[in-house]
């Protein structure tokens, strides 16, 4: 089983791209602190989300936004331009979710507007009137009508 759950930071945008069969894919990095090491350390890891995944990233996350991702580590191995080869390790994102509070989102202001009063705030709310009729359909009925 390949499987794997990081929660960190976005240390880029996403970039949303498109590739030649129309795919949307998004390309952006996450940094995961480990906490449990001695010294404060961070691991980076490249993140690759595809079609309507890579969307809502583009359109939804920014760097430094705070995020759950599930996925699945995928290696590749090419030569870079010195003609070495190198390995390459991916996560390729399969669901991802926000992981910041609203309050983090709102810029750190925490300044919330508070409900505007329109005169409704106070009111009560009138009690039911009661009759010997109830309104069915359009149609009085008599409850000493009912056979229950």
């Amino acid at each position: 089983m390949n499987k794997i759950f990081l929660s960190g930071n976005l240390t880029r945008d996403p970039e949303v791209r498109y590739s030649q069969a129309g795919k949307a894919y998004s390309r952006m990095g996450i940094a995961v602190n480990r906490p449990y090491s001695k010294e404060k350390t961070v691991d980076f890891f490249n993140l690759t989300a595809w079609d309507k995944t890579a969307e809502f990233c583009g359109k939804y996350l920014r760097k430094g936004s705070r995020v759950l991702v599930e996925g699945r580590l995928q290696t590749s191995t090419y030569e870079n331009k010195d003609g070495v080869k190198v390995n390459s390790f991916d996560i390729w994102v399969d669901n991802i979710e926000f992981a910041d509070s609203k309050r983090a989102d709102s810029g750190g202001d925490n300044n919330y507007s508070k409900p505007a009063n329109d005169g409704y705030q106070n009111r009560q709310p009138a009690p039911p009137q009661k009759n010997n009729y109830d309104d069915f359909g359009g149609e009085p009925i008599d409850p000493d009508d009912t056979p229950f």
